[in-house]
């Protein structure tokens, strides 16, 4: 379970904060990829699949795996905020939509365009091992665009997100 970090989550993070004994920015926005990543695949992945399964086509299917990967995304992060900090809705949504929309954003952008280049959204059907090729290949892809990224919004204190 992850560990809550009151004080990350309603002021922004300095570069030399730690926790865990030495934990980097490195680390911590390693930590913060995979929380997002955890988002984007179950969004991505539910989406692929009802596209692949309903025969949507390409783009149709890119689009919903997309939207549903933002809703996950978003949900992961907005959800825990109100309840540990007891914020509205909207209130935890200011504190962090800009990170996590960009971050979510590269992600999916890379996702996508990787689960296309090796056939996976054009899979035929669910039984498909290119379904399966296309989001064992977009996973990795999406965290490695996304770490550097993450790295940065932490440092420039544009996501205030603590892992």
């Amino acid at each position: 379970m992850q560990e809550h970090c009151d004080h990350c989550e309603s002021s922004p993070p300095s570069p030399h904060h730690h926790h865990g004994g030495g934990t980097s920015l490195f680390k911590t926005s390693a930590h913060a990829t995979v929380h997002c990543l955890t988002g984007c695949v179950i969004g991505e992945v539910a989406g692929l699949a009802i596209g692949v399964h309903y025969g949507l086509g390409m783009w149709p299917t890119m689009i919903l795996a997309t939207v549903l990967a933002y809703i996950t995304g978003f949900s992961l992060t907005v959800f825990p905020l109100m309840k540990s900090q007891a914020l509205s809705f909207m209130a935890a949504m200011r504190a962090i939509w800009l990170g996590e929309a960009i971050s979510i954003g590269v992600m999916e952008i890379v996702m996508n365009a990787t689960d296309y280049m090796v056939g996976g959204v054009q899979a035929a059907s669910l039984t498909s091992p290119l379904f399966y090729y296309g989001i064992a290949a977009a996973i990795p892809a999406g965290f490695l665009a996304a770490w550097p990224v993450n790295y940065l919004l932490i440092k420039n204190e544009v996501k205030k997100k603590c892992h």
